[in-house]
Protein backbone atom coordinates (compact mmCIF):
# COMPACT_ATOMS: atom_id res chain seq x y z
CA UNK A 1 0.00 0.00 0.00
CA UNK A 2 1.53 3.29 -1.42
CA UNK A 3 1.47 6.37 0.42
CA UNK A 4 -1.60 7.80 -1.81
CA UNK A 5 -3.46 4.79 -1.14
CA UNK A 6 -3.55 5.51 2.59
CA UNK A 7 -6.98 4.29 5.07
CA UNK A 8 -8.46 7.24 6.66
CA UNK A 9 -10.09 6.30 10.34
CA UNK A 10 -12.05 8.96 11.55
CA UNK A 11 -12.67 9.34 15.58
CA UNK A 12 -15.96 10.98 15.97
CA UNK A 13 -16.18 13.18 18.97
CA UNK A 14 -18.10 16.35 17.41
CA UNK A 15 -15.90 19.71 17.05
CA UNK A 16 -12.66 17.50 18.05
CA UNK A 17 -13.07 14.40 15.70
CA UNK A 18 -9.56 13.91 14.38
CA UNK A 19 -8.71 11.20 11.78
CA UNK A 20 -6.57 8.06 12.25
CA UNK A 21 -4.00 7.72 8.64
CA UNK A 22 -2.73 4.42 8.29
CA UNK A 23 -0.61 3.02 5.38
CA UNK A 24 3.08 3.49 3.75
CA UNK A 25 4.55 6.05 3.63
CA UNK A 26 3.08 8.32 5.89
CA UNK A 27 6.09 9.58 7.16
CA UNK A 28 6.96 11.75 4.13
CA UNK A 29 3.49 13.55 4.72
CA UNK A 30 3.76 14.03 8.09
CA UNK A 31 4.41 17.77 7.88
CA UNK A 32 1.76 18.19 4.96
CA UNK A 33 -0.63 16.45 6.87
CA UNK A 34 -0.14 18.18 10.33
CA UNK A 35 0.06 21.66 8.62
CA UNK A 36 -3.36 21.30 6.54
CA UNK A 37 -4.77 20.91 9.77
CA UNK A 38 -3.00 23.18 11.92
CA UNK A 39 -1.10 25.74 9.49
CA UNK A 40 1.45 27.75 10.87
CA UNK A 41 2.40 25.88 13.96
CA UNK A 42 5.54 25.04 15.65
CA UNK A 43 6.42 21.51 16.75
CA UNK A 44 7.86 19.68 19.22
CA UNK A 45 9.01 15.79 18.76
CA UNK A 46 9.24 13.25 22.05
CA UNK A 47 11.11 10.59 21.13
CA UNK A 48 13.14 7.63 22.26
CA UNK A 49 16.63 6.80 21.55
CA UNK A 50 16.42 3.84 19.52
CA UNK A 51 13.59 5.45 17.17
CA UNK A 52 15.37 8.38 17.03
CA UNK A 53 18.45 6.22 15.59
CA UNK A 54 15.72 4.41 12.91
CA UNK A 55 13.54 6.47 11.96
CA UNK A 56 14.10 10.41 12.86
CA UNK A 57 15.80 11.72 10.31
CA UNK A 58 12.75 10.34 7.61
CA UNK A 59 10.33 12.16 10.11
CA UNK A 60 12.57 15.53 10.06
CA UNK A 61 12.28 15.28 6.23
CA UNK A 62 8.64 15.07 6.33
CA UNK A 63 8.28 17.84 8.97
CA UNK A 64 9.99 19.92 7.00
CA UNK A 65 8.56 19.44 3.64
CA UNK A 66 5.41 21.20 5.83
CA UNK A 67 7.40 23.85 7.01
CA UNK A 68 7.78 22.64 10.40
CA UNK A 69 11.40 22.56 11.76
CA UNK A 70 10.93 20.86 15.07
CA UNK A 71 12.59 20.56 18.43
CA UNK A 72 13.44 17.04 19.44
CA UNK A 73 12.98 15.68 22.94
CA UNK A 74 14.77 12.20 23.32
CA UNK A 75 14.14 10.05 26.04
CA UNK A 76 15.62 6.72 27.07
CA UNK A 77 13.65 3.59 25.17
CA UNK A 78 11.53 1.24 27.82
CA UNK A 79 8.34 1.46 30.35
CA UNK A 80 10.49 3.08 33.07
CA UNK A 81 10.65 6.00 31.23
CA UNK A 82 6.63 6.37 32.12
CA UNK A 83 8.11 7.90 35.63
CA UNK A 84 7.44 11.39 37.28
CA UNK A 85 11.30 12.22 36.27
CA UNK A 86 11.43 11.50 32.67
CA UNK A 87 7.66 13.31 32.23
CA UNK A 88 9.54 16.27 33.82
CA UNK A 89 12.01 16.08 31.03
CA UNK A 90 9.93 16.11 28.61
CA UNK A 91 7.73 19.05 30.17
CA UNK A 92 11.26 21.28 30.58
CA UNK A 93 11.79 20.56 26.54
CA UNK A 94 8.72 21.52 25.52
CA UNK A 95 8.94 24.99 27.55
CA UNK A 96 13.19 25.03 26.43
CA UNK A 97 11.48 25.35 23.20
CA UNK A 98 9.63 28.56 23.91
CA UNK A 99 6.26 26.57 22.23
CA UNK A 100 3.11 28.49 22.38
CA UNK A 101 -0.14 26.91 23.81
CA UNK A 102 -1.59 26.38 19.82
CA UNK A 103 1.61 24.96 19.19
CA UNK A 104 2.26 20.95 18.87
CA UNK A 105 3.76 18.46 20.59
CA UNK A 106 4.60 15.16 18.91
CA UNK A 107 4.76 11.75 20.19
CA UNK A 108 6.76 10.04 18.04
CA UNK A 109 7.57 6.02 19.41
CA UNK A 110 5.89 3.31 20.67
CA UNK A 111 3.07 2.96 23.67
CA UNK A 112 5.27 4.39 26.68
CA UNK A 113 6.46 7.63 24.40
CA UNK A 114 3.14 8.20 23.07
CA UNK A 115 1.42 7.99 26.19
CA UNK A 116 4.07 9.96 28.24
CA UNK A 117 4.09 12.93 25.40
CA UNK A 118 0.21 12.77 25.48
CA UNK A 119 0.26 13.35 29.14
CA UNK A 120 3.27 16.36 28.68
CA UNK A 121 0.86 18.19 25.66
CA UNK A 122 -2.31 17.52 28.38
CA UNK A 123 -0.72 19.54 31.14
CA UNK A 124 2.04 22.56 29.57
CA UNK A 125 0.55 25.84 29.16
CA UNK A 126 -3.32 23.91 30.42
CA UNK A 127 -2.98 22.07 27.23
CA UNK A 128 -1.25 22.57 23.77
CA UNK A 129 -2.30 20.51 20.83
CA UNK A 130 -0.62 16.87 20.50
CA UNK A 131 -0.06 14.12 17.38
CA UNK A 132 0.06 10.85 17.63
CA UNK A 133 2.64 9.24 15.41
CA UNK A 134 3.30 5.47 16.56
CA UNK A 135 6.35 3.26 15.36
CA UNK A 136 5.16 0.38 17.07
CA UNK A 137 1.93 -2.33 16.54
CA UNK A 138 0.65 -1.90 19.84
CA UNK A 139 0.88 2.29 19.94
CA UNK A 140 -0.76 2.21 16.17
CA UNK A 141 -3.84 -0.31 16.83
CA UNK A 142 -4.23 0.92 20.52
CA UNK A 143 -2.63 3.54 22.54
CA UNK A 144 -2.29 5.93 20.09
CA UNK A 145 -6.13 6.05 19.42
CA UNK A 146 -8.27 7.37 22.00
CA UNK A 147 -6.47 10.36 24.32
CA UNK A 148 -5.78 8.05 27.27
CA UNK A 149 -2.04 9.78 28.68
CA UNK A 150 -0.30 8.79 31.59
CA UNK A 151 2.74 7.47 33.53
CA UNK A 152 3.47 4.68 36.09
CA UNK A 153 3.46 4.98 39.91
CA UNK A 154 5.34 2.40 42.32
CA UNK A 155 1.99 1.65 43.21
CA UNK A 156 0.73 0.65 39.75
CA UNK A 157 0.88 1.11 35.68
CA UNK A 158 -1.22 4.40 34.55
CA UNK A 159 -2.47 5.70 37.54
CA UNK A 160 -0.91 9.17 37.02
CA UNK A 161 -2.35 10.90 34.11
CA UNK A 162 -5.26 13.27 31.85
CA UNK A 163 -7.47 12.45 28.94
CA UNK A 164 -6.17 14.34 25.97
CA UNK A 165 -6.72 13.42 22.69
CA UNK A 166 -4.74 14.26 19.92
CA UNK A 167 -5.59 16.17 16.49
CA UNK A 168 -4.30 13.38 14.41
CA UNK A 169 -2.77 10.47 14.10
CA UNK A 170 -0.61 8.85 11.42
CA UNK A 171 0.17 5.29 11.56
CA UNK A 172 2.93 4.38 8.94
CA UNK A 173 3.40 0.64 8.67
CA UNK A 174 6.31 0.52 7.06
CA UNK A 175 8.01 1.69 10.46
CA UNK A 176 7.29 -1.65 11.72
CA UNK A 177 9.64 -4.07 9.39
CA UNK A 178 12.77 -2.50 12.07
CA UNK A 179 10.09 -3.41 14.60
CA UNK A 180 11.69 -6.67 16.85
CA UNK A 181 10.10 -9.52 16.46
CA UNK A 182 9.15 -10.06 20.77
CA UNK A 183 7.95 -5.83 19.72
CA UNK A 184 5.55 -6.69 17.50
CA UNK A 185 4.31 -9.61 18.69
CA UNK A 186 3.36 -7.68 21.80
CA UNK A 187 1.39 -5.46 19.29
CA UNK A 188 -0.33 -8.28 18.16
CA UNK A 189 -1.51 -9.19 21.68
CA UNK A 190 -3.63 -5.69 21.10
CA UNK A 191 -4.97 -6.67 17.70
CA UNK A 192 -6.19 -10.44 18.95
CA UNK A 193 -7.88 -8.26 22.04
CA UNK A 194 -10.46 -6.58 19.41
CA UNK A 195 -11.68 -9.72 18.20
CA UNK A 196 -12.52 -11.60 21.46
CA UNK A 197 -14.03 -8.13 22.62
CA UNK A 198 -17.24 -8.16 20.13
CA UNK A 199 -15.49 -8.81 16.72
CA UNK A 200 -15.37 -12.86 17.21
CA UNK A 201 -15.27 -12.91 12.72
CA UNK A 202 -12.01 -10.67 13.52
CA UNK A 203 -10.28 -13.02 15.44
CA UNK A 204 -11.18 -15.89 13.49
CA UNK A 205 -9.47 -14.11 10.61
CA UNK A 206 -6.46 -13.55 12.65
CA UNK A 207 -6.57 -16.69 13.39
CA UNK A 208 -6.37 -18.03 9.52
CA UNK A 209 -4.19 -14.62 8.73
CA UNK A 210 -2.06 -14.00 11.44
CA UNK A 211 1.59 -15.09 9.30
CA UNK A 212 0.07 -12.67 6.71
CA UNK A 213 -0.08 -9.87 9.09
CA UNK A 214 3.07 -10.45 10.42
CA UNK A 215 4.62 -10.91 6.99
CA UNK A 216 3.34 -7.49 5.89
CA UNK A 217 1.44 -6.49 2.88
CA UNK A 218 -2.14 -5.79 2.37
CA UNK A 219 -3.43 -7.88 5.41
CA UNK A 220 -1.21 -6.42 8.09
CA UNK A 221 -2.69 -2.81 6.84
CA UNK A 222 -6.48 -4.70 6.98
CA UNK A 223 -5.79 -5.61 10.22
CA UNK A 224 -4.18 -2.43 11.65
CA UNK A 225 -7.33 -0.13 10.34
CA UNK A 226 -9.76 -2.85 11.55
CA UNK A 227 -8.47 -2.48 14.71
CA UNK A 228 -8.38 0.79 14.78
CA UNK A 229 -12.16 1.30 13.58
CA UNK A 230 -13.15 -1.04 16.30
CA UNK A 231 -11.42 1.20 18.91
CA UNK A 232 -12.81 4.43 17.27
CA UNK A 233 -16.40 2.97 17.78
CA UNK A 234 -15.89 2.89 21.38
CA UNK A 235 -14.12 6.00 22.18
CA UNK A 236 -16.85 7.76 20.29
CA UNK A 237 -19.48 6.24 22.27
CA UNK A 238 -17.75 6.38 25.66
CA UNK A 239 -14.54 9.13 25.55
CA UNK A 240 -13.63 9.22 29.06
CA UNK A 241 -14.98 5.62 29.90
CA UNK A 242 -17.74 5.60 32.19
CA UNK A 243 -19.56 2.76 30.52
CA UNK A 244 -18.65 0.18 27.79
CA UNK A 245 -14.95 1.77 26.58
CA UNK A 246 -13.50 -0.68 29.94
CA UNK A 247 -14.29 -3.51 27.86
CA UNK A 248 -10.87 -2.25 25.72
CA UNK A 249 -9.05 -3.49 28.78
CA UNK A 250 -9.70 -7.46 28.31
CA UNK A 251 -6.87 -9.15 29.86
CA UNK A 252 -5.23 -5.64 31.49
CA UNK A 253 -6.21 -6.00 35.04
CA UNK A 254 -4.39 -9.18 35.14
CA UNK A 255 -1.30 -8.34 32.81
CA UNK A 256 -0.90 -4.55 34.76
CA UNK A 257 -0.77 -6.65 38.04
CA UNK A 258 1.96 -8.76 36.17
CA UNK A 259 3.90 -5.81 34.94
CA UNK A 260 3.86 -4.31 38.09
CA UNK A 261 5.01 -7.43 39.81
CA UNK A 262 7.71 -7.69 37.55
CA UNK A 263 8.85 -3.88 38.55
CA UNK A 264 7.69 -2.90 34.67
CA UNK A 265 11.70 -4.87 33.95
CA UNK A 266 10.82 -5.11 29.65
CA UNK A 267 13.76 -8.13 29.42
CA UNK A 268 10.83 -10.07 31.65
CA UNK A 269 7.80 -8.72 30.50
CA UNK A 270 6.38 -5.96 28.02
CA UNK A 271 3.19 -4.40 28.04
CA UNK A 272 1.81 -6.44 25.11
CA UNK A 273 2.96 -9.86 26.68
CA UNK A 274 1.19 -8.69 30.04
CA UNK A 275 -2.17 -8.47 28.06
CA UNK A 276 -1.87 -11.74 26.41
CA UNK A 277 -1.35 -13.34 29.45
CA UNK A 278 -4.26 -11.34 30.97
CA UNK A 279 -6.36 -12.10 28.09
CA UNK A 280 -5.84 -16.06 28.81
CA UNK A 281 -6.07 -15.78 31.98
CA UNK A 282 -9.53 -13.69 31.64
CA UNK A 283 -11.03 -16.59 29.58
CA UNK A 284 -9.79 -19.16 31.58
CA UNK A 285 -11.44 -17.44 34.69
CA UNK A 286 -14.62 -17.05 32.61
CA UNK A 287 -14.54 -20.92 32.38
CA UNK A 288 -13.80 -21.53 36.21
CA UNK A 289 -16.94 -19.11 36.63
CA UNK A 290 -19.00 -21.49 34.67
CA UNK A 291 -19.06 -17.99 32.24
CA UNK A 292 -17.74 -19.52 29.51
CA UNK A 293 -16.68 -22.62 27.73
CA UNK A 294 -13.29 -24.08 28.96
CA UNK A 295 -13.07 -24.76 24.94
CA UNK A 296 -12.98 -21.19 24.43
CA UNK A 297 -10.14 -20.41 26.83
CA UNK A 298 -8.08 -23.26 24.94
CA UNK A 299 -8.87 -21.68 21.57
CA UNK A 300 -7.19 -18.52 22.91
CA UNK A 301 -4.17 -19.99 24.54
CA UNK A 302 -3.83 -21.86 21.53
CA UNK A 303 -3.41 -18.62 19.01
CA UNK A 304 -1.78 -16.96 21.55
CA UNK A 305 0.82 -19.56 21.68
CA UNK A 306 0.77 -20.11 17.97
CA UNK A 307 1.99 -16.48 17.35
CA UNK A 308 4.81 -16.93 20.11
CA UNK A 309 3.61 -14.89 22.77
CA UNK A 310 3.32 -15.94 26.41
CA UNK A 311 0.06 -16.95 27.46
CA UNK A 312 0.31 -18.65 30.80
CA UNK A 313 2.53 -17.19 34.19
CA UNK A 314 4.61 -19.97 33.99
CA UNK A 315 5.92 -18.25 30.62
CA UNK A 316 7.04 -14.95 32.53
CA UNK A 317 10.91 -15.57 33.49
CA UNK A 318 11.90 -15.10 36.88
CA UNK A 319 10.05 -15.15 39.92
CA UNK A 320 6.21 -13.98 40.62
CA UNK A 321 5.02 -12.41 44.24
CA UNK A 322 2.57 -14.78 45.63
CA UNK A 323 -1.11 -14.81 44.94
CA UNK A 324 -1.60 -12.74 47.48
CA UNK A 325 0.63 -9.66 46.20
CA UNK A 326 -0.60 -10.24 43.05
CA UNK A 327 -3.90 -9.32 44.25
CA UNK A 328 -2.97 -6.51 45.78
CA UNK A 329 -2.03 -5.26 42.63
CA UNK A 330 -4.99 -5.70 40.87
CA UNK A 331 -6.97 -4.25 44.45
CA UNK A 332 -4.67 -1.18 43.08
CA UNK A 333 -5.43 -1.23 39.43
CA UNK A 334 -7.49 1.67 38.30
CA UNK A 335 -10.40 -0.52 37.15
CA UNK A 336 -11.27 -0.62 40.75
CA UNK A 337 -13.84 1.39 42.17
CA UNK A 338 -14.90 1.93 45.99
CA UNK A 339 -13.01 -1.22 46.48
CA UNK A 340 -15.10 -3.86 44.13
CA UNK A 341 -12.79 -5.52 42.00
CA UNK A 342 -13.82 -4.79 38.72
CA UNK A 343 -13.02 -7.55 35.35
CA UNK A 344 -13.28 -7.88 31.78
CA UNK A 345 -14.76 -11.43 31.10
CA UNK A 346 -16.50 -13.34 28.84
CA UNK A 347 -19.41 -15.68 27.55
CA UNK A 348 -17.38 -16.95 24.41
CA UNK A 349 -15.10 -15.79 21.63
CA UNK A 350 -15.90 -12.23 20.97
CA UNK A 351 -18.70 -11.95 24.03
CA UNK A 352 -17.31 -9.81 26.50
CA UNK A 353 -18.67 -7.81 29.51
CA UNK A 354 -17.83 -6.06 32.30
CA UNK A 355 -18.16 -7.91 35.40
CA UNK A 356 -18.66 -5.81 38.96
CA UNK A 357 -18.01 -6.89 42.23
CA UNK A 358 -15.73 -9.71 41.45
CA UNK A 359 -15.33 -11.89 44.98
CA UNK A 360 -11.56 -11.10 45.92
CA UNK A 361 -11.83 -15.05 47.51
CA UNK A 362 -12.55 -16.35 43.98
CA UNK A 363 -9.66 -14.39 42.22
CA UNK A 364 -7.11 -15.21 44.64
CA UNK A 365 -8.01 -19.02 44.39
CA UNK A 366 -7.80 -18.97 40.78
CA UNK A 367 -4.37 -16.96 40.51
CA UNK A 368 -3.09 -19.79 43.07
CA UNK A 369 -4.84 -22.38 40.82
CA UNK A 370 -2.44 -20.86 37.77
CA UNK A 371 0.72 -19.51 39.97
CA UNK A 372 3.83 -21.47 38.89
CA UNK A 373 5.01 -21.15 42.65
CA UNK A 374 2.11 -22.29 43.90
CA UNK A 375 1.37 -24.88 41.84
CA UNK A 376 5.42 -26.22 42.35
CA UNK A 377 4.34 -26.10 46.39
CA UNK A 378 1.11 -28.67 46.62
CA UNK A 379 1.59 -31.86 47.05
CA UNK A 380 1.83 -34.33 44.29
CA UNK A 381 2.92 -31.33 41.99
CA UNK A 382 6.73 -31.92 40.19
CA UNK A 383 8.61 -28.96 41.47
CA UNK A 384 11.19 -27.46 39.27
CA UNK A 385 14.46 -28.92 39.17
CA UNK A 386 17.99 -26.81 40.20
CA UNK A 387 19.12 -24.79 37.46
CA UNK A 388 16.18 -25.16 35.40
CA UNK A 389 14.99 -22.41 33.91
CA UNK A 390 11.36 -21.09 32.89
CA UNK A 391 11.03 -20.50 29.26
CA UNK A 392 8.70 -18.85 26.75
CA UNK A 393 8.40 -18.91 22.99
CA UNK A 394 9.76 -15.82 21.48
Amino acid sequence: MSADQSVTVEVGLGDRTYDILIGSGLLSRAGAEISRRLPGTRAAVITDANVAAAHLDALKAGLETGGIQPAVITLPPGEKTKSFAHLEEAVDGVLAARLERGDIVIAFGGGVIGDLAGFAAGIVRRGMNFVQIPTSLLAQVDSSVGGKTGINSARGKNLVGVFHQPKLVLADTEVLDTLPIREFRAGYAELAKYGLIDRPTFFTWLEENWVRVFAGGPERAQAIAEACRAKADVVARDEFETGDRALLNLGHTFGHALEAATQYDGTRLVHGEGVAVGMALAHRFSSRLNLASPDDASRVEAHLRAVGLPWRMADIPGDLPDAEALLSFIAQDKKVSRGALTFILTRGIGQAFIAKDVPASEVLSFLKENHPGEQESRPGQQKMRPGQQKSRPR
